[in-house]
Parts: C-alpha cells; structure tokens; sequence
C-alpha cells in the first residue's frame, strides 16, 4: 500500500487544533489555486479539505486511497461508475476521457496518463505514506510541462513538532496517529531532485499545541508575531512547485551558425604579385 491508514484523522479534525489547522489550511489552498489555470486539476486524498473549490479548471476530481482486503475492486468499481467529470485514463490516449469524479487508487501507481493533468494538490499525504518519494515521482510523470503540485504537512521544526515527539514517548500524540513528519529542506530536496522549482512557500499555525479552544483564542496574537519573527517554526508549511522540462541547448559551432553569429570572411588583401598579375590581364585585353 502506499499510504498508511488514518483511523483518528476525521476525529482529529473535529478538536479544536484540528479545525485551527483546518481553517488555516483551507484559506491558503483558496488563495494559491485562484490563479492557475489548465484543463485537469486533482487532490489526492485527504477529502475532508475541499482544497479545489476556488480553482476554475474545467475538471476538478478527488482520488482516494486504495484500500485493503477483499472489498477494494468493489470500491473502484463503485468509483468507476461515477460519471460527472473526465480525466484522461492511463490506458487510452492523452485525449481520451473516462467519466470519473472519483477514482479509488494507489497513489504511487495513478492510473493517469502521462502528462496529462497540470495542477495535482497533497494535502497532507507524504508523511502518512509508506514511498512518499515514489508518489512524488508519480505526480511528476502525470503533470504536463510547467504544471503544477502544492504540498502541504505538519512541521518538525515548530513547536507542534516537538510535543508530539514528546507525546509519542509519553504514548500520547499530539497529532493524527501514523504521521512520519517530512521536514521542510527534506522536501525541497526531493523536488529539486525532480526538477520541480519552488514557486512559493509559506509557513502557519504558531499557537502553541493546545487541545482547548479557549486556550488557543487566548494565544492568537502569536500569529501576526510569528509570520515576522519566526516564520519557520509554523506548525504547518506548504509548498508550491513548478514541472521544469530542460530543453536542448544549442553550443559551440552549431549555435553560432544558427543564430547567425559567424565571425564575417575576412577581405582579400591585395599583394604585390596579385597586383602586377591583374594589370597584366588589364593590359592584355586592351590589345
């Protein structure tokens, strides 16, 4: 499988911090998604977030995760016959659509077309997959050139990150239970690897990791201080990149031939013996 179970993440999602994370999560993926434009868009898992509602792409579609056991080829089949939409099926052509909303798959083997979809959301996918590497490797083959991906996690390096390393000792986690936090250099790594280049980044969240509202409403200020004092400690960070297919590059000869850039035939000089033998011919025809 690629992607660990997340039994507690719906019930996560309800406590205070969860919908905290939530809300703030929600108002970046309507602020990036707003101003990219393309046929395909597709979230990957985590339907909880509505993370394409602001985007205007003409198809817009969920997949989830493949599940285990027996009951996994009648959930795909269920999925197949969900006809509102289209993407481009792996099978058929680039052109070619299969009516599909949702589509039940793996997320390291999708069953898409080579680049053939130009923005893919993962909200919160890598650090609960078992190959995030490999997921990313699979966005980058189904993402057009100059498409898209934007990542969002929980970070490492906030404070966040440190009480659930606390509370993973205490066997108390603060965070959805199977999360593997992937920290932010981490990441940038992998997409450098892949030639994506960042676009943009942004870190969020500072309130310290509470479990009551009343205490986290009590902590808001930290939020405008945390932006301009300590933007990396965020408890949560998201990432959008860039599909770069490096082209030819034309060198040496063959570039300057083509760009015109041939240094100009140098003149003829005249010597003394071409001279004497031009007024020769002068002198010959005149006879």
């Amino acid at each position: 499988m690629s992607e660990r179970p997340i039994i507690d993440w719906p019930v996560w999602l309800v406590s205070p911090p969860g919908r905290y994370a939530l809300a703030w999560e929600q108002a970046l993926f309507d602020q990036w998604v707003g101003d990219l434009f393309g046929y395909h868009a597709l979230q990957l898992g985590r339907p909880e977030l509505d993370t394409l509602r602001e985007n205007r792409m003409p198809y817009r579609g969920l997949i989830l995760p493949a599940p285990r056991g027996p009951q996994a080829p009648a959930l795909m089949t269920k999925a197949a016959s969900d006809t509102t939409g289209g993407i481009p099926s792996a099978d058929a052509g680039a052109t070619d659509m299969v009516a599909r909303d949702i589509l039940v798959s793996r997320f390291d083997e999708l069953p898409i077309a080579t680049a053939s979809t130009d923005l893919v959301v993962l909200p919160h996918v890598l650090e609960f997959a078992e190959n995030p590497h490999d997921i990313l490797r699979e966005v980058e083959r189904i993402l057009v050139p100059e498409g898209q991906v934007i990542i969002t996690g929980f970070n490492n390096l906030s404070l966040w990150g440190a009480r659930e390393e606390l509370g993973r000792l205490a066997g108390a986690p603060f965070l959805p239970p199977g999360a593997d936090l992937i920290a932010f250099t981490r990441l940038k790594d992998w997409l450098k690897l892949l030639s994506f280049d960042i676009d943009r980044g942004r870190f969020g969240c500072y309130r310290p990791p509470l479990r009551g509202e009343h205490w986290l409403q009590r902590f808001e200020f930290m939020e405008p201080a945390g932006d301009r004092w300590w933007p990396i400690f965020g408890a949560l960070y998201a990432v959008r990149a860039v599909k770069r297919v490096r082209g030819m590059r034309l060198v040496g000869k063959v570039r300057k031939r083509i760009l015109g850039l041939q240094p100009a035939a140098a003149a003829p000089v005249a010597t003394p013996n071409t001279t004497r033998r031009q007024m020769a011919e002068a002198t010959d025809a005149s006879d």
